[in-house]
Formats: C-alpha cells, sequence, structure tokens
C-alpha cells in the first residue's frame, strides 16, 4: 500500500484486510440470557425506545451538536448524527426500567472516530465497547444487574474534537422491569470534571467521561503507592535505567530511509516495524521490504541480521513491532496465542530480535496477548523485551483492553509508550481536560498510568518526531525534556503539577527514526541527551 507524506498514526504495508471490528467489542454467540427467578417469566425483548432515531431524538436526552438524519443510516429511516465539541462528547443516554440479579445484551450500529456505547448505574461492572470505523459496524457487551438495580442509563458518545459519529439500532435485550425509569442528573451533561483529585477511582475513563467518578480503578493488586513505588520487580533486560526508543519503517513512505545500522546511536530499544499477519490466526511472519531493499541500492536478510548483531554489540536492543494502524494481527483465542507465541520465537531465533513491540491499533484482547506473550517470554528467557506503543485512548482508562494487557504483563513489561498524539484533548489524572501538543497533556496522561497500577520505570512519554509524522499533538523536543523533567523532579511542570515525583520515568519514544533523520535528528540528538542524562 502506497505511503502518503503525512502520517496520521503508526503505519504498515497493508498485507492482509483488518479483521477486528473494535478494541473492546465482545463476540457474542447469540442472545440467550441467564435470567434470575425474579425475571424467569417476564418478557424478553429490545427495551430501547427509538434505539433506530426513526422518531428524531424522541426517548433520548442528548447533549452538544446531536440530531436525527436520513443519511446515513444502518436501518430504518434515521440514525443519530452527533459532533463532539472541544468540551463535549455529544453524549445520548436514555434510562430504562430492567430487573435485579437479571442478564442484558446491549448492542447497536455506530461509524465514526471513537464512538462509545456502554451503561451506568448498572450495579455491578458497567459496560463499555467502542470502535473507531468510517464504515458501519456493530458494538455488543453485556452486563448482569445488580440486587438492587431496577433501572441503568444507556449512552453513546463520541470523543472530544472527533468528526461527526453515526449512531442506529441500539438494542438492550433482557426482560423489562416494572418500575418507571427516572434518569439520572448526571445522563445528559457528559462535560468532564473539573474537580482534581490524585485517585485513580477519581480519574475520568472514556466509558464515562460524563461522570469521571464511574470510572473503573485499578484492583488493589495492582495499585502502587502514591509515590509509585514498584510493586513487582523490573525485568532485568540490560537495558539502561532511562531509555530512548524509535521506530524504523521497515517501508518507504516519502522520509529519509534507513538500513537498520544507520539508525541513530542515541536509540537503546530499535522497534522494527512491522510483522505481518499470516493466513493462520494469531501467527506472524517477517520481510523485508523489497521496495525499501531498492531504493537503498540493495537490503538483504544478511544485512538486516549483521546490522541486528552491530547494534547488539553496541548496547541496543531490537524488537519486532505488531500492528501498526494497519495491522491485522488478530490473538483472540488460545490457538491463535499459540501460533503467535511459536511464530514470533521462530522469527526471533531468525533474526537476532530482543523481544516483541505490541502496536496492535485495531483491537487487542487483554486475556489471550498475554498468555501469547507470558509463553513466548518463557522461551526466549530474562533477558526478553517487551514494549507497547498503544494510541492515548487506549491507555485512558484501567477498564480498557491495552490498559488491561499492560497490566496483565506487568511482571515482563519493559515499557508502555503512549502514542500521545493525534488525540485531541482528553482527561488528565486530575480530572481536568488537556489539550494534546502540551506539557500539562503528557504529564497528566503519564500519571493517569502510573497512578491506574504501571511503575514509572515502566512508563515513557511516546511523541512524533516531526510535524510530518502525525496528523496532530507534535511537541519539539524542549517539551518532551520539560515533561521528562517535571515527572522526575517536579521542575519545568506546566499548570498540571504531578502529585509525587517519578525520577525513574523511563524515558522517551518517537516515531519514527525516519521522520528523526528528516527532521535533523532533532529529537535523538536533544531528547536523547536529556534522557541519558538523567540521574
Amino acid at each position: 500500500m502506497a505511503r502518503t507524506l503525512q502520517q496520521p498514526s503508526h503505519r504498515r504495508r497493508n498485507t492482509f484486510p483488518a479483521v477486528l471490528a473494535t478494541a473492546t467489542a465482545l463476540a457474542l454467540a447469540g442472545t440467550g440470557l441467564a435470567l434470575s427467578a425474579g425475571g424467569a417469566n417476564a418478557a424478553v425483548g429490545n427495551l430501547v425506545t427509538n434505539g433506530g432515531f426513526d422518531s428524531g431524538l424522541s426517548g433520548w436526552t442528548c447533549t452538544g451538536s446531536t440530531a436525527a438524519v436520513s443519511t446515513p443510516v444502518h436501518s430504518g429511516s434515521g440514525a443519530l448524527a452527533a459532533t463532539p465539541g472541544a468540551g463535549d462528547t455529544a453524549e445520548c443516554t436514555q434510562t430504562v426500567s430492567v430487573l435485579p440479579n437479571t442478564a442484558y445484551t446491549l448492542n447497536g450500529w455506530v461509524q465514526g472516530q471513537y464512538v462509545y456505547l456502554g451503561a451506568r448505574g448498572t450495579g455491578g461492572t458497567d459496560p463499555s465497547t467502542w470502535s473507531a470505523q468510517s464504515a458501519w459496524n456493530q458494538l455488543n457487551t453485556t452486563f448482569t444487574t445488580g440486587a438492587s438495580t431496577t433501572s441503568v442509563t444507556l449512552y453513546v458518545h463520541g470523543w472530544y474534537g472527533q468528526p461527526t459519529y453515526y449512531a442506529d439500532d441500539i438494542q438492550l435485550i433482557g426482560p423489562g422491569g416494572t418500575a418507571t425509569p427516572t434518569p439520572s442528573a448526571t445522563s445528559a451533561s457528559p462535560k468532564p470534571s473539573a474537580s482534581a483529585s490524585a485517585s485513580p477511582s477519581q480519574s475520568a475513563s472514556p466509558s464515562a467521561s460524563a461522570s469521571p467518578s464511574q470510572s473503573a480503578s485499578p484492583s488493589a493488586s495492582n495499585s502502587p503507592s502514591p509515590s509509585g513505588s514498584p510493586t513487582t520487580p523490573a525485568p532485568n533486560t540490560g537495558l539502561p535505567k532511562h531509555v530512548l526508543t524509535g521506530y524504523w519503517q521497515n517501508f518507504d513512505n516519502g522520509s529519509t530511509v534507513q538500513r537498520l545500522r544507520d539508525v541513530q546511536s542515541a536509540y537503546d530499544i530499535i522497534a522494527v516495524s512491522f510483522a505481518d499477519a499470516t493466513t493462520t490466526q494469531g501467527a506472524i511472519s517477517f520481510t523485508l521490504d523489497p521496495a525499501l531493499a531498492t531504493k537503498l541500492g540493495g537490503y538483504t536478510d544478511a544485512d538486516f541480521k549483521a546490522d541486528i548483531a552491530a547494534k547488539h554489540a553496541a548496547g541496543k536492543k531490537v524488537v519486532l513491532s505488531i500492528g501498526g494502524q494497519n495491522g491485522a494481527i488478530s490473538v483472540g483465542s488460545s490457538a491463535a496465542a499459540t501460533a503467535f507465541s511459536d511464530s514470533a520465537y521462530k522469527l526471533i531465533q531468525q533474526y537476532g530480535f530482543d523481544g516483541i513491540d505490541v502496536d496492535l491499533e485495531n483491537g487487542v484482547n487483554a486475556t489471550y496477548m498475554s498468555q501469547a506473550l507470558h509463553t513466548l517470554q518463557a522461551k526466549v528467557g530474562s533477558g526478553f523485551v517487551l514494549t507497547m506503543a498503544p494510541e492515548t485512548i487506549g491507555m485512558y482508562s484501567t477498564a480498557g483492553a491495552y490498559f488491561q494487557l499492560a497490566l496483565a504483563t506487568k511482571d515482563i513489561l519493559t515499557v508502555v509508550n503512549t502514542q500521545f498524539y493525534n488525540s485531541g484533548g482528553m482527561n488528565g489524572c486530575d480530572g481536568k481536560v488537556y489539550t494534546q501538543g502540551t506539557v500539562d497533556f503528557i504529564t497528566a496522561q503519564v500519571c493517569t498510568h502510573i497512578q491506574g497500577g504501571l511503575r514509572p520505570d515502566q512508563v515513557g512519554i511516546g511523541v512524533p518526531a516531526s510535524t510530518k509524522a502525525a496528523g496532530g499533538g507534535y511537541v519539539n523536543s524542549t517539551v518532551v525534556n520539560n515533561a521528562l523533567d517535571c515527572l522526575a523532579t517536579g521542575n519545568h511542570c506546566g499548570s498540571f503539577v504531578p502529585p509525587a515525583k517519578w525520577p525513574t520515568i523511563r524515558g522517551a519514544m518517537t516515531w519514527s527514526t525516519n521522520w528523526d533523520a528528516n527532521n535533523g535528528n532533532d529529537f535523538s540528538n536533544n531528547v536523547g541527551a536529556f534522557v541519558h542524562g538523567m540521574q
């Protein structure tokens, strides 16, 4: 697939079509419900009023720029069209009467960037699922009501500053309750709370942006002390205390092309992007891009292996990245997990990779991906390097699948370098909204990651190397250095000051070493020098 000069996110060769509809959607075999005794005789059906928006917005309470439109629709004559603003997610809610101790299935059809479907006030674990697709796709989730729950509030919303999203055919399948539901006061007000708090249970979550107090908090076993002191030992990977990570592009998209040996010496971890999916679910392969080899005047497997060995001799680590914006790798079963670990281990042996980078931007199953990574680490041994580069939205809440993967692999995780770009505005750990491209945005998001259960030495800053490398959120090297200094020492902060100092903060990552070279090596020269000078 031809690359454009402008990169809205990490990109790769599109060898196979994307197979994941959403990062957190649950694959449901049917809508059979295990009903409690109290609901066994209740009629089971769709409890949503005007779920297809064929009667305008009747039955819904909406905020921001929302309307019923006749096109595009998934079915019928209407659909919801909603445009989020800088401080509004364009949320529509509906409160529905339900029975206690009863299972329900919630589903709906959506299209657009970061569209969320979920329920609040269930009396148990409030469900949320989301997708970011330009075509209609169905979101599905389930929940069981609590012992005293008689109503729940359903919601659909987008994300701050994102384009118009669409929703249609929303259904809540299960037995109806007998109480007359009363909409909650917060259901019509999705604007984030401005109250500050250092507690992760108070931080806003994408699944409940209207009510920060409803976001999922990490389990006690994953919660660090306020100072961010380690709860599990750091893996012995042979890396320095603070590291610089860069992605090397195995393709030509108009940036500076490089052999691996050309990667700037400041990079401690080099992520080779990207592995390819195969016809076996979960299995991966890797091939040097022939077009890149031609552009370089010849670049063979033998050359590439020699370059990896040379980087090793210089004390660097080289990992194979899976995913990217167009990546189609899916690990959603035990069989897929085995296929992944077996094929990844063969590539590690073949090329000399030190580990794996997880950059899955089209969905991740925390259970089976964690299984695959632990199996792979056991094969490789204690020197295994595991890095991740989730999009900002993937690490926004511990309820998110990517955050759950990070916590599930915490015992073998080297560093998570979240992509702090292409994000718009988001709540920080204090509940306030910060805009990408600022010190405050970076430090407030890092605070969320540490308060959510990761050790500071497992958290890094991910930024684009130039304005050409991403669609938005670029910051110059001074801003990156200020953010690192703020997190480590409390100096050079913006308006947000972290609740603690984290001197072991791991470092920084950039997309990509190629765009860095294209930008005069500003990132590797300046951020690299700062990272390596940190105490």
